[in-house]
């Protein structure tokens, strides 16, 4: 059975930075795919970043390109949101989730995705 453990939200002011660690248990491998999701309140959850958990292939919203990277360390079994540039509307509660069938053609869409982690909290303040 694969768990997710989300890790590393918290307050941060505008222009900030925070890193998001995702912690896989399990087994796992390089073809699964990982999604960030986050939910704003009120809002619907939505797709915010993806990776392999090989590293090979990354893909961001439009939104956090250029602000958020992914990148994964399989020695530790972590990927790593590394988020810059933050803005109030950056806040939200963030989620990682695990793709095991290694879909990437449908790497935003939550469905594809059978394990999620507790999501951890990112409040940015202006």
């Amino acid at each position: 059975q694969v768990q997710l453990v989300e890790s590393g939200g918290g307050l941060v002011q505008a222009g900030g930075s925070l890193r998001l660690s995702c912690t896989t248990s399990g087994r796992t491998n390089g073809n699964y795919v990982m999604g960030w999701f986050r939910q704003a309140p009120g809002k619907e959850r939505e797709f915010a970043a993806a990776i392999t958990l090989s590293g090979t292939n990354t893909y961001y919203r439009d939104s956090v390109k250029g602000r958020f990277t992914l990148s994964s360390d399989n020695a530790k079994n972590k990927v790593y949101l590394d988020m810059s540039g933050l803005s109030p509307g950056d806040t939200a509660v963030y989620y990682c989730a695990l793709d095991p069938r290694g879909r990437w053609s449908e790497r935003s869409d939550p469905r594809i995705y059978w394990y999620w982690g507790q999501g951890t909290q990112v409040t940015v303040s202006s």
